[in-house]
This record gives C-alpha cells, structure tokens and sequence, in this order.
C-alpha cells in the first residue's frame, strides 16, 4: 500500500476529527488509534506534522488531535523511537507553553501528553520541563501544573528531582502575582508534599532509600513561609484553600521547631479559613494533618491553642449533615477525627469542654456535642474511663431538650454508653427511663398537620423505631445489663403515659425472665417488698389483663402482655403458674392462629375468655385477703384509664368478677360505694361498664348489691348542690340526670344476671318501683337507660319463667312509654339509638302475656314501620344541632344496621302472636306501601322486612285444616316485579319472597312439610342468574317466574294478579315496568288468539310506551308482537319500515331484527329484497354543486333501506337456517352490492338530521360479515378479523385488498361453497359498473391464488374470465387480471406449462404497458412472472433467460421499494433457467456487489428479497465457500450481522476472484453516490474490509487513490452514520 494513501487517509481523518456528531468523533478517534498501534511513528508523525502545518486549528480540534497522541503513545510507548519520544515531548512543550494565556482544554491536553511519557522516559521529560522551568523567570502555569500531575503519577520517578525543583521554585515564589499562578504552585506544593511522604512511607520500594524527611525540611519550610504569610490572605477563595491544603501537607515534612514555632500562627490561620470558605472538608483535612503533625511529634504550644481550635471544630461539627452529599459526610468526619487526636493529648479539657457545650440549649450545637461524646466513648474508651460519672452527670441536660433531633442523638450516645459500662453506675437508670419515654412516643403527624421537607427531620415514628431497637439491643447484646433491667423495667408497665412503650417493654421483660428463669438465678424471684418503686403483684396482673383484653393497641401489646403474665406467673402469686400455663397458650394461638386484626377478633367472646381467666385464677389463689385487695386496688387503678374509657370499662367488668369471689360482704359493700363514686356519670361506655361490673357482682351478692343501689339512690349524689358558695358547679342538673341514668341500667344488669329462683319476685317490688319514677323525663342519656334496663328486665322475666303462665301486668304500660320514646324522635334523621333499643325492648316484651288488643298492636306497628323506613339513607348526614354532635359515617352505619334489625325482631315476635293470612296482611298493610317508593333504600328495606317476615311465617306455619291464602294473588302482583327492581339487594329478596309465598301456598294446600315442588324449587337458582342480569336471562327468569306462578295460582287470584302487573307497568322503577312487560307477554302470548281484536289498541299503547322506555327486555315483548303481525301481513310490514328514515332509529331495527325469529317470514323476506337489489340502480350520479364541477355517486333510496333491513334481519340468531339455505345467492348480492357502494354518499333527507351519517358501504360490508356468522364461517370470519378485511372493504383505496382478503379467507376455510358463488358472480364481469367489476375480478384473481380452483374444476372459467379481462377498458381490472394469472403458479401450479404461452405473453406485455401511471402493471407482471418461473419448463423459457435478465437489471436500483423488491425476486428465480452458463455466471457477478449493499436497503421486503435472490443464485458464484456463506446465513426470517458477514465475505471474494477485485471495488465505489445513506455506509463498511483482509499481492487489483479519494469525499457526507463507517474503514490502511 501506497504510503501516499495512508497519509492522505490520515490526514482526511485529522481534518474529520473535530466532526460535530459525537460518534463520527468517537469512529475517528478509534480509527486513528488503530493505525497509530499499527504505525505508531508515522501516525504520530502526521499528527505532529498536521498541528505545526494549520498553527490556527481551532482549540477544539487541536484538543481531539493531542488527546490521540496521548492515547498511542499510553498503549505504545515501548515501540516509539527515541528521536519520536523526544520530537513528541518537544511538540507538547510547544502546544502547552505556546500561548502565554491559560487555555485549559488545549494546554491540559498536551501537559496529558507530557505526564503520560514520564512513565517511562522521567529524565527526557524532566530535560524538556526544566529547560522552561529557569530560575529567575516565572514558568508557564502548566508547566507547574504538569510537575504537580508528574509527581503523582510517577512518585519513585519523581521525588530525586524534587530538592531540585524546590530549589528553583522557592525564588518563582515571589515573582508570582497572578492568582492563578499562586494556585498553581500551591497545588504543586501540595503534590510534591504528598508524593515525599509517600516516598518516605515505602522507602523499601523506593529507588534511594537514603532519601530522608530534613532532606525537603529546609526548602518546604521557605515556601511555607511565602505560602502562608503571604497568599494565604488571597481574595481569591479557590486560592486560599489551596494553599490551606498545601500548607496540612507540608506540616509532616517541617522541621520539628520551626512546626511549633509556627502552630500558633497555622492553627488560628487555617481555622479562619472556615468563615471565608464553603468547601470544609479541604480546611477540615489540612487542620488535621496540622494536628496529627504537631501530636506525632509531641508538641507544647498545642494546648495554647485549644481554645480557638475546639470553638471552631464544635462549629463544624455542629453543622447539618447531609448524607446525599458526600463532602458534608467526609468533613464530619474528618472533624471528629481531629477531635480523636486532641483527646488523646489533652483529655481533661476536651471532655470538660464538650460537657459544657452540652449545657447551651441551642439544638444544633447540642447535636455536634453529642456526636463528639459518641465518637470518644467509642473511640477512646481508655481515656475516658475516669470520666464516666462526669458525663453521666452531664447527659441529663440534652435529655430534657425537646427537639427530637437531640433525642436522636442522646439515644445514639446512650447505646455507647450502654456498651461500655456505663448503665451500671448510679444514674444510669435516668438513661434506661428516657429510652422507654422515647418508646412510648406518639405518631407525628396527625392528618391536619403537614409533613416538613427538613432532609433532617426526625419524627415521633423514627425516633421510637430507633429507641425500640436500643431498649431489645440492650435487652439482647449488653449481658452485664440484665440486673440494671430486671425487674426495673416492670415499673414503667403501669404509668398510662407509657402505655405506647408496653409492647417492647414487655418484650424485653419476656427475654430477661425467660433467661433467668432457664438459668434459675436466684433474682428471678421478686421480693415486692424490697423493690419499693415497683407496682403490685395485683397491680401489674390488672395492667396486664386489661392490654390482653385490647391485643390491638398500643401497638400491638395483647400478645407480648399475656406472655409476660405467663412468665411473671411465681412473682404474681405461686398458685396462679398452674391455671396460666394451661390457659394463657391457647389465648395466644387464638390471636396468632388467626392472623387476627381488631376487626376479624371477636370481641366479644374474647372477653368472656379473659373474665374466665381472671374468675380461675382468683379461684385457684384460694386467699380472700389477695382477693380482696386485687378488687381495692384494681378500684384504686381506674383513674389510670379516664382517657380510655373502653378500657375502664372492661376494668369494671373484671371488678365485678372480682367482687363475685370475695367472701367479706363489707368489703363488697365498699368496693360497690367505691365504684358509684369515682365513676364519670357523663360517658356512656363508662356507665354501662359500672351497670356491667354492679350486675356481675349480684351473681353472688344480690341483697347487698340491691340495698347499696338503693341507699346509693337516696345519698347526696342525687341533691343539687347545697353550698352558698356554688362551690361545687359541676353537680349541676344534667350531672345528676347521668347518675340516675347509671342507677338505672345497673337495676336492668343485676336483673340480667341475678340468679332466676331469687329474682322474680324482686322485679315489681325493687327493680320496676325504682326506675318508673323516671319514665316522664326528656333527658335523652335516661331514656336511653330506661329503655335498655325494661329491655333486660323482659329478658330476665322471659329466661326465668318458660311458659308457666306468669302475666306480667305491666306489659301495655311499658310498651306505652316505649312507643312515647321514639314518638318524640325526630322523623327525618336518625341520630339516637332511642328506635332500636325501643324496638328490641318491645319486642323483648311481645313474648309476655298478656297479648296486646288489634288496635294496640296496629298503633305498635304504625309507629315502628312509618318510623324507621322513612328515614333517609344511612349515608345522609343530618344537620347539626346546638348541643349535639354528629355521628362519623361508620357509627351511623352501624346505628342504622342495629336499627333494622330490631324492626325485623319486632315484626317476628308481632307474627309470633297470630301466624295466619290475617296476621301476616295485618303486619304486611303497613310495609306494602313502601315496596314501590322511588328511593332505593327505602324499596331496600321494606323488602327485606317482607322476606324475613314471609320466610319466619313459613317457618312457624302449622295447617291444622284446609284454609283459603286469599291474599296470594295481591302479594304475587306486589313482589314479582321487584325482581328486576335495579337493586340486586331488592331483586334477590323478591325471588325469596316469591319462593316463600309459593311454599306457603302449597302447604295450605295440604302438602306436607317435607314437599318439594319441582316448578317452586327451580326459582331458587334464579337469584344467581339475578346477580348481573343480561336482557336474555332477565327474559327467561321473569318467563319461568310466570310460568310457576300461573301454575300454582287459582283461577279466581289471576285477576287479581294481571290487574296488579298492569299497575307494575307504571312503577317508578324502569328496570319492574320491563319485568311487568314480560311477565304480561308471556301470559298474553298462551291467550293470545283470544285477544285478537285487541292487538291493534295494544301496539298503539306499546308505541307510545316505547317512545319512553329504552330497556331492552320492553323491546323484545314488541319485537314478538310485530312478528305475529308479519307472520300475517307481510307485504304492508316490509312497506311500512322500507319506508321509516334513515339511518333507521333502534326502534326500527329491532323490528326487522325481531322478524329473523321465524325461519319462513325470514326466507321471504330475503327473497324479496335480493330481487329488488338485482333490478333497481344502486346510486345515481349528481353534481356536486352548482358552483364546483364533478359528480358525486348518491345511493339509491330503496335498495339501500332493503340492505339495512336485511342487516337487522340477519342479526336474529334465528334468521339462520334461511340464510345458509340462500347463501351462495345472498354472498354473490352482498359482494356486488359491497362493490357498488364504495365511495358512494347516502342519500340526503332534509326531514332526518342524522340520514348523512350512514356509511353506505359499510352497510353492505356488516351485512355480509353477518351473513358469514349466520352460515356458521368462523374461521372466515377469524381470519377476516385478524387481517382487518371489512374496514379494507369499505374505502375505495383500499376495497381491492379487502376483496382478494375475502377470497383468500373463502378459498382456504368455505371451499365446497365456491362453485355456487363462481356462478352466482360471473354475469356481473360483463356489468355497466366498473366498480362491480373491479369487485369480481379482484375475487376471482385471488381464488387462482388457492389450489381449490383446480380441486373444484373452476380453472378454466376463472382462466378465461382473467384472459377476457386483460383487455377491460379499466386500468385497474387489466391490473388485477395480470395479477389472476400470475396468481396461478401460486394455486395450480401444474397448469403453468399448460398456459404457458398466453402467460409468458401476458406478462411481457404487463412489463412493457404504457398506460401503467403508478407502475402498478409493470410490478405486477414482474410478480407473476416471479412466480410463474418457478413451474416453468426451462425449455419453454431457456432463450429467453438473458433478455429478461437485461429487462429487468435497471430496476434494481428504482426509487419505487416495490418495483425494486419485484425485480430482485424475478432475479432470483431466473438462476434456475442459466445454471452452467457462463453467460448468466457473469450476468450474476455484475449484480452481485448492487445485491450485498441492499442487504442493509431501508426497505425490509427488498432486503428479504435480496437474501433469497442470493441464496438461490449460490450455486451459480461459482465459489464453494460464498456459497455455503449465502446458504447458511442469507435466510428472510433471522437476523443478519452485516459487519461480520461482509468481512468475511471480503475474505472469500478476495481468496477465489483475485481477478476480479478491480470490478468490484470499481463497482462499491461507484455505490459511494447512492441515494440511501445506508447503501453508502454499506459500500464504506465493504471496502474497509476488502482492505482490513487483502493480502499485499493483491493490493496490485486495487486502485487505492481512487478508494481513498472515495473515502475522504464520504468522510464529509451529510449522514454521521456514513461518516463513521467512511473513518472505520479508513483504520484498515495499513
């Protein structure tokens, strides 16, 4: 190779270097290395030559230049010459020192250069460097800055210049006036520091080991002393920290005396440094390197300066740190480090002096003296051995701060503490004390309050993590611990205030216990006695119990507090171990098992649990004395839960249990007066838990639980506050009305629970006699309680008597009062639990004798149904009220629910009373109103009380004789239309009311019990299919709901019945009017014959109707009466809707859809319209307007109407049977019929706004898609949907496609059915209509495609049609036919020679058609010749291999994809016709190079094509290797690397065509000018393999000026991806 062409490749690449898109850059680069590790002294040769040839190269360029050098000589620097390394180092000096002003890019990039040859070639450097490093003269800054980067990367090299450098630098010093300069040798200063004491530090490694620190003391120390006395008070902040940083390094190499001469001057200096900089880390590094220089070697002045120095390190520790910013993190720490060293020097004043910064109550500086103690305590724990007690003393201070920040870190110091003995001592329980106040800490942020964006923030929620995990770290880790927390911890259980830390607490408790139990220490036993701050062995048991009875709280406490009952078991009592090992586990597993939540546990039975297990354990204690004082303290303990009253309320409860074991009566009597004192009347959960707790205990103790109660409600508690001074102001009236309330519901708790022999004769005389006094209040709290405490009182009556007969006289007068109370209520809100509790109450007493009369009973019912169903739903919120509070949405929810539920027991127990018709219309009267109310939750819940009251009717229902159920019919017409009703809730309870009304009648018919009606069963599954009702299975359910009930109905109730659903049909709900409609069909539909003057009044009354109503199940019972209408009258039907507007409204279309129901109307229907298509004019052709030219095609009124028809007619399942009888006919119309109305307009209706929005093609098209459904084509249809054939179909430039898709799908999936449709179509080919035309032929042209043609002896009638139509006037019919007779070699390609000659003379004349504007006929004829070939006999085709081949060689290279696509095809299947011919060998070789560049075409199909142009024309290279290459990598479906195949094609070519190299790289260069960017960075790609693989004896067949020339030009194109492969290529001239 030419040395010329290297260079001028070379150079072009130099000139390219600075190219504006990155990769061409990056590809240049690579290029140039490439040839620079080739040639490493030429290529660097050209670079040195082109930067001293074009002094003014932009800086840019010039950069990208020196930046190769650098990379060659860093991987090649063992092959470049001496003279080379010494012209490179002199070039770099030039480029670096050249400007006198700071270029940084540029001179950076030669000093690169510099530092990268000292790596090897120190002393050429140093020779160079020097001789512009003169004393006297100040150097260039790069120079320096290249001595600093040397000194780094080549220590051992650099540091025997170093005493020299110094040597002529110190004088430089004072010549330097520039800041940057001063920066410059500063930032040296500091290099060549570091590099000595690296020298020093591995001196065994080093190439002088006698080099020693007072070797550099002297020099350092002068330049130290410019440095610091003189440019350290720079402006210039950059300046000044570097030469802060210098001036830490240099401290290490000074000598000894002149350090601690100069700390007093360094230390205040560099500590100023920190007001004026903000960039800490670098101040903070020097001041330690100060530091550790001036301990290292034992200085005095030191402590002089510690003053200054602690302020100004406890500011920088103080500061904020952010750990998403490194230097923040960096400069911490390298302050505490600082604060390492001074300790170790100066111990008493460092740690003196933190403590008293601890007492300054600024949260910042608190923070940074913290962090100090933390990091001494861990660090240098000897020293601070003897100051334990000192910082012990001192940490209580931040430990009252407030700011959780501070507690932060005071936990961090504590677990330091805790790890290095500091626990143990006294005071150190104050730290245990603040870690679980910090457990116990609250959520933050409540939902009013705003998260704060302090990066730095701690909240509640960390801070408590934090301390969780110190309290269990202590508990686990720190052995020596565990007397410090056993059994101290116990007392921080019971304090309310530290409720939220229970749950570690105990768990930490449950480790210690555990362990020293296990281990039987001695200390596991608790002498109560001597540990006087600890709570109570009864104490604790309360406090425990009652966290067990909320497992849920405080987060999560139940389980840990249970378990660490179980193991304080001993220390509690030593009888208790036994019961609590057996039934505080199963407890456990119960919570565990379950996965429980609050919501999933029930609460309920759980406390019964736990009140079991407070009873046995106080059992098996056998010690009235513990007992007794368990009942006095647990008394004592209920202040403790005034902020939790659920709790305290459950605490009553357990006093109660308490109470009922205790055997001294004045203890009891004590404990009662007690409890009624302290309790906080106002609170309603707080009243019931004392009414709770007062009736547990008159289990045991009812005399003296009753005359407590009674002397309690004579005492002062119930006097207005006597004193003149109204001292006592909160005794007032309404207090009073609480305590009489509390009384109250503690005489209905003692009834509830009092033994039954001894209560009932205590119930008139003691219990009622004291609280009927009170039935006339108005205060809200008391009703509530005298409604509760009647409602147990009736409960207790009815538990004790059983039927024997006891009449409570008071019934009618409590029943009164009762119903007063909810009277008084108001009627638009539900505020009060005043309805229920009446409710539950009456009903309670409705099983008491004696009976109420009929108008006490009617009175009783009025007043409950009116008074709960009308109340708005629970989701309405009623307006406030002065003195009331509102209700949050799930307490009304609830209070609503309990609401309903009480009507229902109500209704029940009315029922109970007198189960017959009577009975049950008597309750039903005042519900059925409600059944048809507009709003939903009142339809809701009148159905629901209907259901449940007719399903407990059936229940209790005993026949004693054969009874009429007279009101059958009015209930069946009431309740079957709600079984649509839009409520699922409403619909499902109909089918059961209907059910249960079908059940009952069948048992007064004298069935028994145990019958089962088959018609009454089957409407159970009917709710299922009610869940999400389609029209179809509404249709049906209502239809068998009909068909049961007229079954089961007697004839003298259908009256009643069909005079009840005509009332239906007016509901307020639409979804019952439709059920009403179809449960009136399918009766009307038995009878209709009957009813036959009638049908004209009922379709008028329909047609009005249906103006209104839209649900689909109306229209379907109009839809059959239009069908009987048809089945009679015909012709006047089709008529009347031929006639309707169009588009047709929905209305229409279900009539013609309805229709399709039976197979004869509907083949009648079809026959009619086909015939009409066939005679009248598909559309008219009219101008577009007076003022522009041109025709629009506007369809026909009265064919297009019969096509929507016949639409909605097929849409009808039922329509099927007719439809595939009249297939093949109904296809071939729909085809035409499709054909003719493309691009046609609707026609306009000035009357029907909307007649212009119908698409008339699209019409047709659904039509037949309809019709392919009906005739049951699914794998037509399937295929038509996956390719998008109908929207194709549609539109006129895309209709043929959709067409030849429609075929395609009938040929391979409906093939038997062709044969008829061929004939139904084939008169259309002669129709006036181009357009039917176009349809058919495309057909047709597509069915020669499918070898079904041959199969059904359709060939020669589709061969001749297509022969006919090549000479159609119409250029798109001519282009279709070609495409019909090439689609032959396709389907039958046995018939191919049989058509030879009219194919081959088809095809010619296709290639040669002028009147072709889009080339559509060329290409097509290229197509069908492609395929014909390949069946061809070669003798019918052998002469004419090279005329094609000529014919088609220019358009190869077509701007057209498809033409382009084509001609490569036909290329390929003509290699069959020309094996071993030389002749067709060269015709190939002269494509070959134009086929291996569209390998990479834009176009995918054309680089498919080429693949199989060049695998089928393999054999004929006449190369075995290219072959195989072709054959096993060219395949249209994988991926190709083309950058690996095309090298190693180059090899191949290279190996077996030397001859013909020159073709063809003449023939890749002329490819250089193409017009695809691809194809050109494919020919660049080519050649620079072809060069990357040739040998040297065949560089000779290569015009190398020529590629190179080629090259430079593509290096400028306009592509970057052409200029990247034009520079790779240019790294293969070597």
């Amino acid at each position: 190779m030419d040395d010329t062409d290297i260079e001028q490749v070379t150079l072009a690449l130099l000139d390219a270097a600075n190219d504006k898109d990155s990769e061409v850059q990056d590809q240049v680069r690579k290029s140039m290395l490439t040839l620079g590790k080739q040639q490493p002294d030429r290529v660097l040769a050209m670079c040195q030559d082109y930067l001293l040839k074009h002094p003014k190269l932009v800086v840019s360029h010039r950069v990208v230049v020196l930046q190769t050098i650098e990379l060659i000589v860093g991987c090649r620097i063992e092959e470049i010459s001496a003279p080379r390394i010494k012209s490179i180092i002199s070039l770099a000096s030039e480029e670096m020192t050249r400007s006198k002003d700071v270029v940084p890019d540029w001179q950076q990039a030669a000093s690169n250069i510099l530092v990268a040859v000292g790596n090897k070639h120190i002393n050429d450097i140093m020779e160079e460097i020097l001789s512009k490093f003169q004393p006297g003269v100040l150097p260039h800054f790069f120079v320096v800055q290249t001595l600093a980067n040397l000194s780094d990367s080549n220590v051992y090299g650099m540091v025997p210049f170093l005493n020299a450098i110094l040597g002529t630098m110190l004088p430089m010093l004072a010549m330097a006036k520039q800041d940057n300069m001063k920066w410059v040798f500063s930032s040296a200063l500091s290099h060549f520091s570091d590099s000595i004491l690296e020298y020093l530090a591995n001196l065994d490694k080093a190439p002088d080991p006698t080099v020693r620190k007072d070797t550099f003391s002297g020099e350092i120390y002068a330049a130290f002393d410019i440095l610091f006395n003189n440019w350290l008070q720079s402006r210039e902040s950059k300046l000044r920290l570097t030469v802060g940083e210098a001036v830490g390094s240099m401290c290490h190499l000074m000598a000894s005396d002149k350090l601690e001469e100069q700390l007093p001057r360094i230390i205040p200096a560099i500590v100023s440094l920190y007001k004026k900089n903000t960039e800490h880390y670098v101040i903070s590094k020097s001041l330690c390197q100060v530091l550790e220089a001036s301990v290292n070697m034992g200085s005095r002045v030191l402590e002089t300066q510690l003053d200054g120095l602690l302020l100004a390190l406890h500011q920088q520790v103080s500061a904020p740190v952010d750990y998403s910013d490194p230097p923040t993190v960096k400069n911490h720490n390298e302050v505490l480090r600082c604060f390492s060293l001074l300790a170790n020097s100066f111990p008493d004043r460092l740690v003196m002096y933190v403590l008293q910064r601890l007492e300054n109550s600024n949260e910042r500086s608190r923070m940074g003296s913290l962090a100090v103690l933390r990091h001494l305590i861990n660090s240098s724990s000897s020293t601070m051995e003897s100051k334990k007690l000192l910082i012990l003393a001192s940490i209580r201070q931040p430990m009252a701060d407030h700011s959780n920040k501070v507690k932060k870190r005071v936990v961090q110091v504590i677990s330091a503490m805790a790890h290095h003995g500091y626990l143990e001592l006294e005071g150190g329980e104050l730290l245990v004390r603040f870690i679980v106040q910090n457990c116990a800490l609250h959520d933050t942020y409540q939902s009013h309050q705003r998260a704060t964006s302090d990066p730095e923030e701690v909240t509640n929620e960390a801070l408590r993590t934090m301390c969780d995990s110190t309290l269990h770290l202590l508990t686990t880790t720190v052995g020596r611990l565990a007397d410090v927390l056993w059994p101290k911890l116990l007392y921080y259980l019971t304090p309310s205030q530290l409720s939220n830390a229970t749950t570690p607490l105990c768990k930490s408790l449950i480790v210690l216990g555990n362990k020293k139990k296990s281990n039987q220490e001695p200390s596991f036993k608790i002498d109560f006695t001597q540990e006087v701050n600890l709570p109570s062995p009864q104490t604790l048991m309360i406090r425990l119990l009652v966290n067990a009875a909320f497992p849920f709280n405080s987060r999560g406490h139940g389980p840990p507090s249970l378990s660490l009952l179980q193991i304080l078991s001993t220390n509690i009592h030593p009888k208790t171990e036994t019961v609590w090992e057996k039934e505080i586990p199963p407890l456990l597993s119960l919570l565990e098992e379950s996965e429980s939540t609050a919501k999933s546990l029930d609460k309920k039975k759980w406390d019964e649990k736990l009140l079991e297990l407070l009873s046995h354990t106080l059992t098996s204690i056998e010690d009235d004395k513990w007992v007794c004082q368990f009942a006095a303290e647990a008394t004592r303990y209920l202040s403790t839960y005034n902020n939790a009253l659920e709790e305290k309320s459950f605490l009553y409860r357990c006093i109660g249990v308490t109470l009922q074991q205790c055997f001294n009566k004045e203890v009891v009597k004590k404990q009662l007066q007690e409890v009624l004192l302290v309790a906080r009347h106002n609170d309603a959960i707080e009243r019931e838990g004392v009414a709770m707790g007062v009736g547990l205990c008159a289990n045991s103790h009812l005399e003296g639980t009753l005359a407590k109660l009674d002397e309690f409600g004579k005492s002062d508690a119930f006097k207005k506050s006597p004193s003149i001074f109204n001292l006592l102001k909160e005794r007032n009236e309404v207090e009073v009305e609480k305590v009489k309330s509390t009384l109250i519901l503690c005489y209905g708790h003692v009834a509830l629970n009092a033994p039954p022999e001894k209560i009932l004769n205590r119930i008139d005389q003691d219990i009622l006699r004291c609280i009927s006094k009170h039935f006339n209040t108005k205060d809200l709290t008391m009703k509530l309680s005298l409604i509760q405490s009647v409602g147990l009182i009736a409960k207790a009556i009815s538990r004790c008597v059983k039927n024997q007969g006891y009449i409570f006289s008071r019934k009618q007068e409590l029943i009164t009062v009762m119903l007063d109370f909810i009277k008084s209520e108001p009627s638009d809100s539900l505020k009060t639990p005043v309805r229920p509790l009446v409710m539950t109450t009456c009903a309670n007493l409705m099983s008491l004798d004696p009976p109420l009369s009929e108008n006490e009973s009617f009175d009783l019912l009025k007043v409950c149904v009116n008074g709960v169903l009308s109340l708005p739903p629970d989701t309405h919120t009623p307006e406030k009220t002065k003195d009331e509070e509102i209700l949050d949405p799930k307490q009304r929810k609830v209070l609503y629910k309990d609401t309903l539920a009480a009507l229902q027991e109500l209704l029940r127990s009315m029922l109970a009373r007198d189960p017959s018709p009577d009975g049950l219309q008597g309750i039903f009267k005042h519900i059925e109103s409600w059944l048809g109310s507009v709003h939903d939750h009142e339809r809701e819940r009148a159905i629901t009380a209907t259901s449940n009251l007719l399903a407990y009717y059936l229940e209790s229902l005993t026949v004693k004789c054969m009874v009429s159920f007279h009101n059958l019919g009015a209930l069946l017409g009431r309740l079957s239309p709600r079984c649509s009703d839009p409520l699922l809730a409403v619909r499902t309870a109909a089918v059961d009311c209907i059910y249960t009304l079908l059940s009952i009648q069948l048992r007064y018919e004298g069935f028994s019990l145990d019958y089962r009606d088959e018609g009454v069963e089957g409407l159970l599954p009917l709710k299922e299919a009610l869940e999400n009702p389609d029209h179809s299975v509404l249709y049906k359910t209502c239809s068998d709901l009909t068909k049961v009930m007229s079954k089961r109905l007697p004839q003298q109730q259908l009256t009643t019945l069909v005079f009840m659903l005509f009332e239906g049909l007016v509901d307020s709900q639409a979804n019952c009017c439709r059920s009403s409609s179809v449960i009136l069909n399918t009766l009307l539909k038995n009878r209709g014959a009957g009813l036959q003057d009638l049908v004209p009044e009922m379709l008028e009354v329909l047609h009005v109707r249906l103006q209104s109503i839209t649900e689909e199940q109306v229209r379907v019972a109009v839809g059959q009466t239009v069908l009987i209408l048809a089945s009679q009258h015909l012709q006047t039907v089709i008529n009347t809707l031929v006639n309707q507007p169009l588009p047709y409204d929905s209305w229409t279309s279900e009539m013609w859809m309805a229709m399709g129901a039976d197979p004869i109307v509907a083949n009648r229907i079809m026959e009619m319209v086909m015939e009409k298509l066939v005679i009248t004019a598909p559309y008219v052709d009219k101008k577009e307007s007076m003022m522009r030219g041109g025709m629009t095609k506007v369809a026909t009124n009265q064919p297009l109407a019969m096509t929507c028809g016949l639409k909605e007619l097929l849409l009808n399942g039922q329509s099927q049977e007719p439809a595939v009888s009249l297939f093949p006919q109904l296809f071939s119309c729909l085809t035409v019929r499709l054909g003719a109305s493309v691009g046609v307009m609707p026609p306009k209706d000035s009357n029907h706004k909307h007649s212009g929005s119908l698409h008339v093609a699209g019409v047709a098209a659904e039509a037949l898609r309809i019709l392919l459904a009906r005739a049951q084509l699914d794998e037509v249809m399937k295929r038509l949907d996956e390719d998008n054939a109908w929207d194709a179909m549609k539109e006129l430039n895309t209709h043929v496609t959709g067409v030849t898709l429609l075929a395609r799908a009938m040929a391979k999936h409906a093939g038997p059915r062709l044969p008829a449709i061929v004939e139904c179509l084939c008169p259309s080919l002669n129709n006036i209509y181009e357009c039917q035309r176009i349809t058919v032929t495309a057909f047709f042209s597509e069915l020669l495609n499918h070898h079904v043609a041959t199969e059904l002896l359709l060939i020669d009638v589709l061969m001749n049609n297509m022969m006919e139509r090549i000479s159609d006037p119409c250029c798109t019919v001519r282009m279709l036919a070609v495409r019909g007779l090439g689609n032959i070699a396709v389907g039958s390609p046995e018939k191919v020679n049989k058509y030879a000659k009219e194919l081959l003379a088809a095809m010619s004349s296709g290639m040669e058609e002028k009147d072709d504007p889009g080339k559509l006929i060329t290409l097509e004829a290229m197509s069908g010749l492609s395929k014909v070939l390949l069946h061809l006999d070669k003798n019918n085709v052998h002469l004419l291999v090279v005329y094609i081949f000529m014919k088609i060689r220019p358009f190869l290279e077509s701007d057209n994809d498809d033409i382009r696509c084509a001609s490569i095809l036909l290329m390929g299947n003509l290699s069959k016709f020309g094996s071993g011919e030389q002749v067709f060998k060269d015709q190939i070789h002269n494509v070959l190079v134009s086929l291996l560049l569209h390998l990479v075409d834009p176009n995918a199909q054309v680089v498919k094509a080429c693949k199989y142009a060049m695998r089928v024309c393999a054999p004929v290279v006449g190369s075995e290797q290219i072959t195989a290459m072709f054959q096993n990598h060219l395949h249209e479906d994988k991926s190709l690397h083309y950058g690996e195949f095309i090298n190693d094609l180059t090899k191949y070519l290279i190996q077996d065509f030397p001859g013909m190299l020159n073709f063809y790289h003449i023939s890749v260069i002329q490819f250089f000018k193409s017009n695809w960017p691809e194809v050109r960075a494919a020919a660049a790609m080519f050649i620079g393999f072809l060069l990357g693989n040739i040998q040297q004896e065949h560089l000779s067949h290569l015009n190398m000026g020529t590629i190179s020339k080629g090259l430079v030009v593509l290096l400028q194109d306009p592509d970057p991806v052409v200029r990247v492969k034009a520079a790779e290529a240019m790294g293969h001239f070597h």
